[in-house]
């Protein structure tokens, strides 16, 4: 029986990916990819001549239907998105659970994620971590940040390069200032960059040296002695 392949892909380097992976985007029927252009790029360092076809948020929506009956019809199909793991803010969700409601299996090969080695970098614990992705946008916002500032978990965030030094100087606000938090750039590019400090050090330091690339930005836990003075 035709399966959904969920595949990550590099997040930079592109000799980050599997062996598997790229035996399983050779040998599917169909790829679908965020953005064609870009992940043309990897095809053609892996001699990978597999059609594509879009699959990005802006269509998923529609296009979830059409896709489980291709392989309800016998067509393996892969799943990637521009860099990382689909699904983990990337689209995928939305095709993993319509294939699952529609009896379809689905094989998720393990892979990149930009997360796990900022989280490990950043010297933080990581036995227990909560992963937020991207803060919401306006509404909701500032709740979320204010339910944040209890977090006794490593918290871990995505950000665009535009709003990084805007979501550092409300972390900060919100935490305080001095609270220990680590922001790694271009993880596994030329110019990755991994920087540690308070919210406010970092702050400061990105509104003086404008930030490029995909971010990451990791924030340590609130002190237990901190919690504890505030329940007593």
């Amino acid at each position: 029986m035709a399966k959904l392949f969920i595949v990550p892909t590099p997040i930079g380097n592109l000799e980050d990916i599997t062996l598997r992976a790229i035996r399983i985007l050779k040998e599917a029927d169909l790829i679908l990819a965020e953005d064609t252009r870009t992940s043309s790029t990897l095809m053609k360092r892996y001699e990978i001549g597999v059609h594509m076809e879009s699959h990005h948020k802006y269509n998923e929506h529609k296009s979830v239907e059409k896709i489980t009956e291709k392989i309800l019809s016998g067509m393996n199909i892969a799943l990637i998105s521009d860099a990382g793991t689909p699904g983990i803010s990337d689209p995928g969700f939305l095709l993993v659970r319509e294939c699952r409601e529609r009896g379809i299996e689905v094989e998720t090969l393990p892979g990149a994620t930009a997360f796990v080695p900022a989280l490990v970098n950043s010297g933080f614990p990581a036995d227990r971590f909560c992963f937020e992705g991207f803060l919401p946008m306006k509404k909701g916002r500032q709740t979320r940040l204010k339910e944040l500032a209890a977090e006794s978990r490593t918290m871990i965030f995505y950000e665009s390069p535009y709003r990084l030094v805007k979501t550092l100087s409300q972390l900060a606000e919100f935490l305080g200032q001095e609270r220990e938090a680590a922001v790694s750039r271009e993880i596994s590019k030329f110019h990755e960059e991994n920087r540690r400090g308070t919210l406010l050090e970092l702050a400061n330091w990105y509104s003086a040296n404008e930030p490029k690339g995909e971010i990451v930005i990791v924030v340590s836990a609130k002190r237990k002695e901190s919690r504890q003075q505030e329940e007593e």
